[in-house]
Protein backbone atom coordinates (compact mmCIF):
# COMPACT_ATOMS: atom_id res chain seq x y z
CA UNK A 1 0.00 0.00 0.00
CA UNK A 2 1.69 3.60 -0.95
CA UNK A 3 -0.51 6.56 -0.44
CA UNK A 4 0.05 9.21 -3.61
CA UNK A 5 0.91 12.65 -2.80
CA UNK A 6 -0.94 15.80 -4.97
CA UNK A 7 2.54 16.34 -6.27
CA UNK A 8 3.33 13.61 -8.14
CA UNK A 9 0.71 14.36 -10.88
CA UNK A 10 1.37 16.15 -13.88
CA UNK A 11 -0.97 19.57 -14.48
CA UNK A 12 -1.35 18.30 -18.46
CA UNK A 13 -3.88 15.79 -18.43
CA UNK A 14 -3.74 13.25 -21.12
CA UNK A 15 -7.13 12.58 -20.62
CA UNK A 16 -9.54 15.28 -21.99
CA UNK A 17 -12.50 13.22 -22.85
CA UNK A 18 -13.83 10.29 -20.55
CA UNK A 19 -16.50 8.04 -21.07
CA UNK A 20 -18.16 6.40 -17.99
CA UNK A 21 -19.92 2.85 -18.88
CA UNK A 22 -22.62 1.66 -16.46
CA UNK A 23 -26.18 4.06 -15.56
CA UNK A 24 -26.28 3.29 -11.68
CA UNK A 25 -25.44 4.67 -8.51
CA UNK A 26 -22.00 5.12 -9.30
CA UNK A 27 -21.41 5.48 -12.87
CA UNK A 28 -24.08 8.57 -12.33
CA UNK A 29 -22.39 9.92 -9.02
CA UNK A 30 -18.65 9.88 -10.78
CA UNK A 31 -20.06 11.37 -14.13
CA UNK A 32 -21.37 14.07 -12.28
CA UNK A 33 -18.89 14.99 -10.31
CA UNK A 34 -15.75 14.04 -13.05
CA UNK A 35 -18.09 16.93 -14.78
CA UNK A 36 -18.21 18.98 -12.44
CA UNK A 37 -14.48 18.91 -11.95
CA UNK A 38 -13.91 19.69 -15.88
CA UNK A 39 -13.66 16.32 -17.74
CA UNK A 40 -15.58 16.25 -20.82
CA UNK A 41 -17.98 13.32 -19.96
CA UNK A 42 -19.83 11.37 -22.19
CA UNK A 43 -22.37 8.74 -20.04
CA UNK A 44 -22.92 7.62 -17.91
CA UNK A 45 -23.38 4.98 -20.86
CA UNK A 46 -25.12 1.43 -21.18
CA UNK A 47 -22.85 -1.31 -20.23
CA UNK A 48 -22.50 -2.30 -24.53
CA UNK A 49 -20.94 1.19 -24.98
CA UNK A 50 -17.45 0.80 -27.12
CA UNK A 51 -15.83 4.13 -25.89
CA UNK A 52 -15.35 5.27 -29.28
CA UNK A 53 -14.00 9.18 -29.09
CA UNK A 54 -12.94 8.59 -25.35
CA UNK A 55 -9.60 9.24 -23.95
CA UNK A 56 -10.47 6.84 -21.23
CA UNK A 57 -12.90 4.67 -20.25
CA UNK A 58 -14.33 4.29 -16.76
CA UNK A 59 -15.93 1.12 -16.56
CA UNK A 60 -19.22 1.39 -13.21
CA UNK A 61 -20.38 -1.99 -13.70
CA UNK A 62 -20.86 -4.85 -10.74
CA UNK A 63 -17.48 -7.25 -10.96
CA UNK A 64 -19.02 -9.71 -12.70
CA UNK A 65 -19.27 -7.72 -15.70
CA UNK A 66 -16.41 -6.18 -16.29
CA UNK A 67 -14.59 -8.42 -18.26
CA UNK A 68 -17.26 -8.39 -20.86
CA UNK A 69 -17.73 -4.77 -20.53
CA UNK A 70 -13.77 -4.08 -20.80
CA UNK A 71 -14.28 -6.55 -24.29
CA UNK A 72 -16.40 -4.42 -25.70
CA UNK A 73 -14.09 -1.38 -25.26
CA UNK A 74 -12.37 -0.31 -28.80
CA UNK A 75 -8.25 -0.66 -28.97
CA UNK A 76 -6.95 2.92 -27.83
CA UNK A 77 -8.24 4.48 -24.68
CA UNK A 78 -6.89 3.57 -21.25
CA UNK A 79 -9.93 1.14 -19.51
CA UNK A 80 -10.33 1.49 -15.93
CA UNK A 81 -12.73 0.10 -13.51
CA UNK A 82 -14.16 0.83 -9.90
CA UNK A 83 -14.01 -2.56 -8.47
CA UNK A 84 -12.40 -2.68 -5.04
CA UNK A 85 -11.91 -6.20 -4.81
CA UNK A 86 -11.05 -7.08 -8.83
CA UNK A 87 -7.60 -6.94 -10.54
CA UNK A 88 -6.51 -5.43 -13.83
CA UNK A 89 -6.19 -8.99 -15.50
CA UNK A 90 -10.22 -8.62 -16.27
CA UNK A 91 -9.37 -5.12 -18.58
CA UNK A 92 -6.81 -7.32 -20.50
CA UNK A 93 -5.48 -6.36 -23.60
CA UNK A 94 -6.10 -2.60 -22.54
CA UNK A 95 -3.73 -0.55 -20.91
CA UNK A 96 -5.76 -0.51 -17.51
CA UNK A 97 -6.18 1.67 -14.27
CA UNK A 98 -8.85 1.31 -11.12
CA UNK A 99 -10.53 3.89 -8.85
CA UNK A 100 -12.23 3.06 -6.42
CA UNK A 101 -13.60 5.24 -3.96
CA UNK A 102 -13.68 4.54 -0.25
CA UNK A 103 -16.79 5.92 0.06
CA UNK A 104 -21.02 5.05 0.19
CA UNK A 105 -22.90 5.68 -3.14
CA UNK A 106 -26.44 5.42 -2.01
CA UNK A 107 -29.08 6.47 -4.61
CA UNK A 108 -28.95 10.25 -3.42
CA UNK A 109 -25.39 10.36 -4.72
CA UNK A 110 -22.31 10.31 -2.61
CA UNK A 111 -19.58 13.48 -1.39
CA UNK A 112 -16.41 12.07 -2.68
CA UNK A 113 -14.37 14.74 -1.18
CA UNK A 114 -11.91 13.71 1.50
CA UNK A 115 -12.70 10.17 0.48
CA UNK A 116 -10.12 7.89 0.13
CA UNK A 117 -9.20 6.19 -2.88
CA UNK A 118 -8.04 2.50 -3.72
CA UNK A 119 -6.06 3.07 -7.21
CA UNK A 120 -3.83 0.75 -9.42
CA UNK A 121 -2.27 0.79 -13.26
CA UNK A 122 -0.37 -1.54 -15.17
CA UNK A 123 1.61 1.34 -16.61
CA UNK A 124 2.68 4.42 -15.59
CA UNK A 125 0.51 6.68 -17.91
CA UNK A 126 -2.63 4.38 -16.19
CA UNK A 127 -1.57 5.02 -12.58
CA UNK A 128 -1.17 8.59 -13.58
CA UNK A 129 -5.08 8.77 -14.46
CA UNK A 130 -6.21 6.60 -11.84
CA UNK A 131 -4.55 8.98 -9.64
CA UNK A 132 -5.71 12.42 -11.35
CA UNK A 133 -9.37 11.15 -11.31
CA UNK A 134 -8.60 10.88 -7.84
CA UNK A 135 -7.33 14.15 -6.75
CA UNK A 136 -9.87 15.97 -9.36
CA UNK A 137 -12.54 14.43 -7.16
CA UNK A 138 -10.95 15.42 -3.99
CA UNK A 139 -10.32 11.93 -2.57
CA UNK A 140 -6.70 11.08 -1.13
CA UNK A 141 -5.59 8.13 -3.48
CA UNK A 142 -3.60 5.11 -2.14
CA UNK A 143 -1.99 2.22 -4.61
CA UNK A 144 -3.36 -0.94 -2.99
CA UNK A 145 -1.54 -4.33 -4.80
CA UNK A 146 -3.57 -6.75 -6.72
CA UNK A 147 -2.73 -9.43 -3.83
CA UNK A 148 -4.24 -6.70 -1.21
CA UNK A 149 -7.16 -5.72 -2.65
CA UNK A 150 -9.06 -8.54 -1.64
CA UNK A 151 -8.33 -7.41 2.56
CA UNK A 152 -8.64 -3.62 1.17
CA UNK A 153 -12.50 -4.52 0.09
CA UNK A 154 -13.39 -6.74 2.95
CA UNK A 155 -12.03 -3.76 5.42
CA UNK A 156 -14.62 -1.27 3.61
CA UNK A 157 -16.98 -3.90 3.82
CA UNK A 158 -16.65 -4.11 7.53
CA UNK A 159 -16.74 -0.40 8.07
CA UNK A 160 -19.72 0.45 6.30
CA UNK A 161 -21.64 -2.51 5.24
CA UNK A 162 -21.43 -4.45 8.46
CA UNK A 163 -22.06 -1.22 10.23
CA UNK A 164 -25.65 -0.74 8.86
CA UNK A 165 -26.34 -4.74 9.63
CA UNK A 166 -25.31 -3.43 13.26
CA UNK A 167 -26.96 -1.18 13.49
CA UNK A 168 -30.34 -2.55 11.81
CA UNK A 169 -30.09 -5.25 15.04
CA UNK A 170 -29.66 -2.18 17.51
CA UNK A 171 -33.06 -0.80 15.93
CA UNK A 172 -34.79 -3.85 15.85
CA UNK A 173 -34.07 -4.85 20.16
CA UNK A 174 -34.70 -1.03 20.83
CA UNK A 175 -38.24 -1.14 18.64
CA UNK A 176 -39.34 -3.97 21.04
CA UNK A 177 -39.28 -1.17 23.74
CA UNK A 178 -40.42 1.89 22.26
CA UNK A 179 -37.01 3.86 21.42
CA UNK A 180 -36.64 4.71 17.82
CA UNK A 181 -34.27 5.18 15.99
CA UNK A 182 -33.48 8.75 15.89
CA UNK A 183 -32.69 8.44 19.21
CA UNK A 184 -29.89 5.62 18.58
CA UNK A 185 -28.65 8.12 15.95
CA UNK A 186 -26.62 10.99 17.98
CA UNK A 187 -24.97 7.95 20.04
CA UNK A 188 -23.40 6.20 16.69
CA UNK A 189 -22.35 9.78 15.46
CA UNK A 190 -20.27 10.33 18.63
CA UNK A 191 -18.91 7.00 18.64
CA UNK A 192 -17.75 7.02 15.21
CA UNK A 193 -16.33 10.47 15.89
CA UNK A 194 -14.39 9.34 19.30
CA UNK A 195 -13.19 5.81 16.52
CA UNK A 196 -11.86 8.18 14.52
CA UNK A 197 -10.28 10.81 17.08
CA UNK A 198 -8.77 8.26 19.96
CA UNK A 199 -8.66 4.83 18.21
CA UNK A 200 -10.95 1.71 19.20
CA UNK A 201 -9.15 0.84 22.26
CA UNK A 202 -9.59 4.46 24.01
CA UNK A 203 -13.27 4.71 22.37
CA UNK A 204 -13.98 1.65 24.13
CA UNK A 205 -17.27 1.99 26.48
CA UNK A 206 -19.96 0.52 28.44
CA UNK A 207 -20.34 -2.81 30.41
CA UNK A 208 -18.02 -5.41 28.42
CA UNK A 209 -15.04 -2.70 28.67
CA UNK A 210 -15.64 -2.20 32.24
CA UNK A 211 -15.72 -6.05 33.41
CA UNK A 212 -19.61 -5.75 34.30
CA UNK A 213 -20.49 -9.26 33.72
CA UNK A 214 -23.71 -9.00 35.71
CA UNK A 215 -25.21 -6.36 33.21
CA UNK A 216 -23.79 -8.11 30.06
CA UNK A 217 -25.94 -11.01 31.36
CA UNK A 218 -29.10 -9.44 31.63
CA UNK A 219 -28.47 -7.44 28.09
CA UNK A 220 -28.39 -11.20 26.57
CA UNK A 221 -31.28 -12.22 28.43
CA UNK A 222 -33.45 -9.16 27.18
CA UNK A 223 -31.61 -9.52 23.65
CA UNK A 224 -33.22 -13.20 23.65
CA UNK A 225 -36.70 -12.35 24.83
CA UNK A 226 -36.48 -9.39 22.19
CA UNK A 227 -34.88 -11.11 19.64
CA UNK A 228 -33.85 -14.50 20.23
CA UNK A 229 -31.82 -15.23 16.43
CA UNK A 230 -29.36 -12.20 17.21
CA UNK A 231 -27.81 -13.62 20.15
CA UNK A 232 -25.16 -15.63 18.18
CA UNK A 233 -24.47 -11.89 17.02
CA UNK A 234 -24.65 -10.76 20.26
CA UNK A 235 -22.27 -13.19 21.54
CA UNK A 236 -19.57 -12.93 19.19
CA UNK A 237 -19.39 -8.73 19.30
CA UNK A 238 -19.12 -9.50 23.41
CA UNK A 239 -16.26 -12.07 22.93
CA UNK A 240 -14.68 -9.42 20.20
CA UNK A 241 -15.27 -6.24 22.55
CA UNK A 242 -13.86 -8.33 25.76
CA UNK A 243 -10.78 -8.91 23.33
CA UNK A 244 -10.32 -5.21 22.82
CA UNK A 245 -10.67 -4.48 25.86
CA UNK A 246 -7.99 -6.26 27.07
CA UNK A 247 -5.64 -5.30 24.19
CA UNK A 248 -6.33 -1.45 25.18
CA UNK A 249 -5.66 -2.63 28.83
CA UNK A 250 -2.01 -4.08 28.19
CA UNK A 251 -0.86 -1.19 26.11
CA UNK A 252 1.56 0.75 28.33
CA UNK A 253 -0.33 4.17 29.52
Amino acid sequence: MRELERESTSDTSACKRLAIVGPGRVGHALAGALARAGYQIAGPLGRGADGSGADAVLLCVPDAEVARAAARILPGPLVGHCSGATGLGVLAPHEAFSLHPLMTVTPEGAEFSGAGAAIAGNTPPALALAEELAHALGMHPVEISEHDRPAYHAAASIASNFLITLEAAAERVAGEVGVERELLVPLVRATVENWARLGPERALTGPVARGDDDTVARQRAAVAEAAEDLLPLFDALVQATRELAAAGEAQPA
